[in-house]
């Protein structure tokens, strides 16, 4: 039994996403010390940009006929769906990158899809935590109301598509503090990070306690 943790930032050294999955892990681990946390760290090492055809395309083909590129595509997907499988509770941080959800963790999506029975809730009523952050505001009465095309697909696919038990950490303006024009938000966007950080203290004594 572990935690599994993914991480999706292209930049970890100062991820806001890393930051709060770090909370999370903390309560967990403090109140499960003997059990092992398994990484996977989507933007320091991505999976293939390639794999989830070649799995795709191995799942349609006899084994016996399938390319060494196929074999090896599935073998990675049914491997992704194995760190799932086994893991206690899951927590993931996913940032919104241009709007919408990163190529590396939609790539990681795909493969989990490919490499499991179809149809096949691979969290189903696990306790997962989502962490999901944006560099601006994107809330009602905001210029970019729906702009985030992201953080709805993440919903979909974990609580809809895998069944997981799933809470959402989400964190705005992360960027106040440094980008020009942000200025005015800087408060407004420390308040945020307060709640933030608070939320993931509680994500992870809920999930710590299963």
């Amino acid at each position: 039994m572990s935690l599994f943790r993914l991480d999706a930032s292209i930049l970890p050294g100062t991820s806001a996403s890393a930051e709060l999955a770090d909370i999370v892990e903390a309560q967990w681990t403090a109140a499960h010390p003997d059990k092992p946390v398994v990484r996977r760290h989507l933007g320091t090492d991505p999976l293939p940009a390639d794999a989830w055809a070649q799995a795709h395309a191995g799942a349609l083909t006899p084994d016996a006929d399938r390319t060494p590129a196929q074999r090896d595509a599935r073998l990675l997907a049914e491997s992704l769906v194995a760190e799932l499988e086994i893991a206690e509770a899951v927590v993931l941080a996913v940032p919104l990158y241009n709007f919408g959800v990163s190529q590396h963790f939609k790539t990681w999506v795909d493969l989990v899809i490919a490499g499991a029975p179809l149809g096949s809730p691979v969290l189903k009523d696990k306790p997962t935590v989502l962490i999901t952050v944006r560099g601006g505001g994107y809330g009602p009465g905001t210029t970019r109301d729906g702009w985030d095309h992201s953080t709805p697909y993440l919903k979909r696919i974990l609580a809809d598509v895998w069944q997981a038990d799933l809470t959402v950490i989400e964190r705005e303006l992360t960027l106040a503090a440094t980008a020009p024009g942000m200025e005015h938000l800087q408060d407004l966007a420390a308040d945020l990070h307060t709640e933030a950080m608070a939320a993931a203290r509680d994500a992870g004594r809920q999930t710590a306690a299963g």
